[in-house]
């Protein structure tokens, strides 16, 4: 260390400060004020975000007369795990689990398979309408399920292909009420999502270097063995991303579950009928006519939720390292 950077250290900073006539004072007064102000802001998030989920897990473990008590707030005077069991039960709580995760996870796996090729053909390759077929993709990433909720009824409720099925069965195949229609709507990549997966792959693709593939093709290898031994590689993180979003939104979906998977138990349209559940077990088994009252459904509706999101917080707990890089280099904001 130098001489002068030894005599700097020494001095006080209020002789620093006269030195440069006011300027450090002015520049740590607004450091700091900025690091107050940036602090209360993330708190405001964090506490706008956490507290609702904070008091669902409240709720959740007070009795029925603690609802109607104005002196708890937070913490419950009779605590309880039963609205837990009770909402399991409801909800047949095990085996739903397990359908929501073996249709969250094989829908994401195929979702991302096919918007890859899908993403990857749009970046890196020309053929007829291409800029017509992108802009179909941003129609579906703009137009809601909702508004073609008809189509897909009638569509899977008669199911048709080029009339040949109803030429030799006099009608189409009703669909409905089986996970057919879901796989084959993600095959297709219109199921829920798709256009924002198919265009977050192809702008991946598209900030990587064409050399990296010219100089495959150089090597000898052909298109397939370029995407999958180059490419694939190299698009990890937004691979990541994509799975990930795709999970959580098959996951919390009830709109296609409602429509299509009508036998298939999964926990989002489980938990949208809770509440009804919950008014008939009060009339059956308690025995009251009047049924459940709105606080006490309101709570159980808070536990299932819970019961819901929990797994969901658990995959992040696991995957959140990873998911953080794929967001950082993939370059997405939040």
């Amino acid at each position: 260390m130098s001489d002068a950077a030894v005599k700097m250290e020494k001095e006080s900073f209020w002789e620093r400060n006269r030195k440069s006539s006011g300027y450090l004072l002015k520049k740590m007064t607004r450091q700091t004020v900025y690091k107050i102000i940036r602090a209360f802001l993330l708190f405001g998030m964090c506490f706008l975000i956490l507290q609702p989920i904070l008091n669902k897990i409240s709720v959740s473990f007070m009795e029925e007369r603690d609802l109607y008590n104005n002196t708890i707030i937070s913490v419950p005077e009779h605590f309880t795990t039963q609205n837990y069991f009770l909402a399991a039960d409801l909800m047949d709580y095990g085996k739903t689990l397990i359908n929501t995760i073996g249709v969250s996870l094989t829908i994401a796996l195929l979702q991302i398979a096919v918007c890859t090729l899908v993403g990857y053909g749009f970046a890196r390759f020309e053929f007829p309408l291409k800029k017509m077929w992108f802009v179909c993709v941003l129609l579906v990433i703009i137009v809601p399920p909702q508004t073609i909720s008809t189509s897909l009824y009638l569509h899977f409720r008669y199911f048709d292909i080029f009339g040949i099925i109803g030429a030799i069965r006099g009608e189409g195949i009703n669909l409905r009420g089986s996970k057919l229609p879901y796989y084959l709507m993600s095959a297709g990549c219109m199921g829920l999502k798709n256009g924002l997966y198919i265009y977050m792959i192809r702008q991946f693709f598209r900030n990587i270097p064409k050399e990296l593939e010219e100089a495959a093709y150089v090597d000898g290898c052909g298109i397939f063995s370029t995407f999958a031994r180059i490419m694939l590689p190299d698009a990890t993180p937004i691979l990541t991303s994509c799975f990930l979003f795709s999970f959580v939104w098959e996951w919390t979906d009830s709109f296609y579950a409602k429509m299509f998977m009508g036998n298939t138990r999964l926990l989002a349209r489980e938990l949208s009928m809770i509440a009804d559940r919950v008014n008939q077990y009060v009339s059956l088994v308690v025995g009251d006519r009047t049924g459940a009252s709105v606080a006490y459904t309101s709570c159980m509706i808070s536990t299932g939720m819970l019961m819901v999101i929990v797994p969901l917080l658990i995959l992040y707990l696991f995957a959140q390292k990873g998911f953080v890089e794929s967001i950082s280099s993939s370059g997405i904001k939040m």
